[in-house]
């Protein structure tokens, strides 16, 4: 039997694609296309693919043409799976002539003709999407969203609003962004919404967009309530319009690979996770104001709830909270999360310092993420064998903003309500957190 292999994006797959892909299949008699994986895309800097990597694979299987899909999520691969697959001839397009040449030491290359008169960039481009983005609330977490947008094709930061016109004028004269004096002069210039607004406006600005048809890019937390993230959810929905929670390490592309790895059985079984976050800030912030629901859990909770939940699932059995309070907040809190075979506990400090790592133990071994793993640009798999151990390295662009405006507008694009990095049910299960802890259940102060 002869093996064919072939690589690419297969984003907005046309004709173009489905030409090459019967080429392809014409040359033998088993036809495996590896399709490049969001990280190594983003890696790359195509921060302008409009489809998932699921998307994309579902949509090279549809062609028919596909005997085996793979992924591709590093460089030097091809190489490796030329020789693990045991292939005979390396097909791609004639874009690309000379450039696998390499690979004729392992197998024989050929460069297939391209469709002339299409391509994904070309479509793109044809159908260019512009999502006009408005900023609500110009405070310190919306400083960073109009740098980052600029790196994610179709996306302009257009306008902005704040209920105080010092921080509003302030912002628009920075960025660049027409200040709007009312919430709706803001939707009239806008398709989507950025709400960086203080916690307690977050549920207000989300229902007033979603009923204004607007897009919603919120940042975490989302809302501290499970019952109110049920609701904006199901409106969204309603509306037609989509809600996302801005969490960027959901959206992190080597934490995104970390959860895939772990999922795959790498350490085994997993049996705990340990998950800490802290930061040591100044008292005289909101972030110490109890009436502006201040607190290590509500400022920093997401983050170590999500490697959690991510892997462990949502039906944990029970949830103990200890906190040791100040002026009517919480300055540390620790939670311990019982599963029926797995226990997990998170650490989030304002006025406790702790070792800000991720540990997830398994049967085989564990995986090591060093402070500050809410930014994975490394980690490590270890095992009892240390010549079993592995260390993986990712770049980390920018402030991270950017992957996650860049699948908010994939969303968008592809009308898609839920996205796979932070699915709705993670994002309601955090919001329950934080109101069990404000309801003060299965709660101890230390």
């Amino acid at each position: 039997m002869k093996k064919v292999i072939t690589y690419g994006t297969y984003d907005l797959l046309h004709q173009g694609h489905i030409n090459l892909l019967r080429r392809a299949k014409e040359l033998g008699d088993y036809l495996i296309v590896g399709v490049t994986s969001d990280s190594f895309d983003r890696g790359r800097g195509k921060l302008n693919v409009r489809n998932n990597v699921l998307e994309r694979v579902e949509a090279v299987k549809a062609t028919g043409y596909a005997d085996e899909v793979i992924i591709e999520d590093y460089v030097g691969q091809k190489i490796d799976d030329v020789q693990k697959y045991g292939i005979d001839i390396f097909a791609i397009g004639s874009d690309w002539v000379g450039k696998f040449d390499y690979l004729n030491e392992f197998c024989q290359v050929i460069y297939l003709p391209r469709t002339e008169g299409i391509s994904s960039t070309m479509l793109r481009t044809k159908s260019t999407v512009n999502v006009r983005i408005g900023i609500i609330g110009c405070g310190r977490m919306a400083q960073r969203f109009p740098s980052e947008g600029k790196v994610v094709s179709g996306v302009s930061t257009s306008a902005c609003y704040d209920v105080d016109a010092e921080a509003l004028s302030i912002y628009a004269e920075a960025h660049g962004v027409k200040a709007c004096n009312t919430i709706d002069e803001l939707y009239n210039e806008v398709d989507a919404v950025y709400v960086a607004s203080p916690h307690l406006q977050h549920y207000d600005n989300i229902k007033s967009a979603l009923f204004a048809k607007k897009h919603v890019l919120c940042e975490t937390p989302m809302v501290l309530n499970g019952t109110q993230a049920n609701e904006l959810y199901h409106l969204a929905e309603e509306q037609g319009r989509i809600l996302m929670e801005a969490n960027k390490t959901a959206h992190c592309p080597a934490f995104n690979h970390l959860m895939v790895m772990i999922k795959s059985g790498v350490i085994g079984e997993v049996v705990d996770i340990e998950a800490s976050l802290s930061q040591l800030l100044d008292k005289n912030g909101r972030e110490f104001d109890a009436a502006q629901a201040g607190g290590a859990l509500n400022e920093q909770g997401s983050y170590p709830l999500l490697p959690i939940f991510k892997l462990m699932g949502l039906n944990y059995e029970n949830l103990s909270i200890y906190s040791r309070m100040k002026n009517g907040v919480d300055i540390y809190t620790k939670g311990v999360m019982r599963y029926p075979r797995a226990v997990c506990s998170f650490k989030v400090g304002l006025g406790v310092k702790t070792e800000g790592n991720l540990v997830i133990s398994g049967t085989k071994g564990y995986a090591y993420v060093p402070a500050p793993w809410w930014k994975t640009d490394y980690f490590e798999l270890r095992y009892e064998d240390q010549n079993r151990n592995q260390k993986f390295f990712y770049k980390w662009d920018g402030y991270g903003l950017r992957y996650e405006i860049q699948e908010f507008i994939s969303c968008i694009v592809n009308h898609r309500f839920s996205t796979a990095r932070l699915r709705r049910r993670e994002s309601i299960q955090m919001a329950a957190v934080m109101q069990q802890f404000a309801e003060r259940k299965n709660f101890i102060e230390i």
